[in-house]
């Protein structure tokens, strides 16, 4: 099992959250022991800002288990007809196309998506597997 990891959850963890901090990782723990995780390089560079140092960053994902991988084209196009879908019906800038990678990352190339941002993830990825955060 594929488990791709959203942004949110280990931002709970690395701030840390003090609502969500610790339910994201009790999730992270069982998730680990269910297969391999997995973080797109959109996440990647969510979380950037947050470490002083590269190595930081390389090296608390190393500790928790968690490969970083490049999304590839088919995931790219997908998110980006999924993207144009959402600003014909919405006309809303709400979200912006790396949600979208993020979803479409998880559909594509992961088996499930690890998040609390349930609502927006099931409304426009259907058939992704969703376990919150």
């Amino acid at each position: 099992m594929i488990s791709v990891i959203d942004t949110n959850i280990l931002l709970d963890i690395f701030m840390p959250d003090p609502v969500h901090g610790e339910s994201s990782l009790k999730l992270l723990e069982t998730v680990y022991h269910q297969g391999s995780m997995v973080i797109c390089d959109i996440v990647y560079s969510e979380l950037a800002p947050q470490f002083v140092e590269k190595k930081l960053l390389d090296e608390s994902l190393e500790k928790m288990g968690i490969d970083v991988l490049s999304a590839n084209t088919d995931t790219l196009y997908q998110a980006g007809h999924l993207w144009l879908q959402y600003r014909k019906q919405q006309k809303s800038r709400d979200r912006i196309i790396p949600d979208f990678i993020i979803g479409a990352f998880a559909m594509i190339q992961g088996d499930r998506l690890i998040t609390r941002d349930r609502g927006f993830y099931r409304d426009y990825f259907e058939g992704l597997r969703l376990n919150q955060g």
